[in-house]
């Protein structure tokens, strides 16, 4: 863990790693080991190596993206998916915990996810479950930030 003008960062290079650093507790935040307390946690997460034609429809992506959701008891409130010609698809799951994205390049077997999400409800662990098995990535990388840092939201 890294902390870098404010911010907070965990970088993790494999699911192993993240889940042994994310905590399961009642919250579904990480532990704060006497961190400073945030408004929430802004996860970023690269999926390299995806079998290419799970990337590439706005239905399947989507379906992924909102089961992904529900299965990490969010509260979804709206969704907007969209796919590019001749490929790629970039969408949002809008939750009453804040939001997910994905943005698709099939060609290169990449996803680029953001799951941000506050409150104490939110079991991230299973989102990311869920995207493994949907979109089979050879390779994962984790970027976590802390955001709303209480001592600049108090400034």
């Amino acid at each position: 863990m890294t902390t870098e003008e404010g911010w907070t960062f965990v970088r993790c290079d494999n699911v192993r790693a993240f889940r042994e650093w994310l905590s399961e507790d009642e919250s579904g935040f990480p532990p704060s080991d006497g961190e400073e307390p945030s408004l929430g946690s802004h996860l970023l997460i690269e999926l390299y190596g995806c079998e290419p034609r799970l990337l590439e429809q706005e239905s399947s992506v989507g379906e992924a993206m909102r089961e992904a959701a529900v299965k990490s008891e969010a509260t979804v409130v709206a969704t907007s998916f969209h796919e590019f010609q001749p490929y790629g698809v970039s969408g949002a799951v809008i939750i009453q915990e804040s939001h997910y994205t994905i943005h698709t390049w099939p060609e290169h077997g990449y996803a680029a996810v953001d799951l941000f999400y506050c409150g104490g409800t939110v079991r991230v662990h299973r989102a990311v479950e869920v995207l493994q098995e949907r979109f089979q990535p050879v390779r994962v990388k984790f970027l976590v930030v802390r955001r709303g840092l209480q001592s600049e939201v108090h400034r």
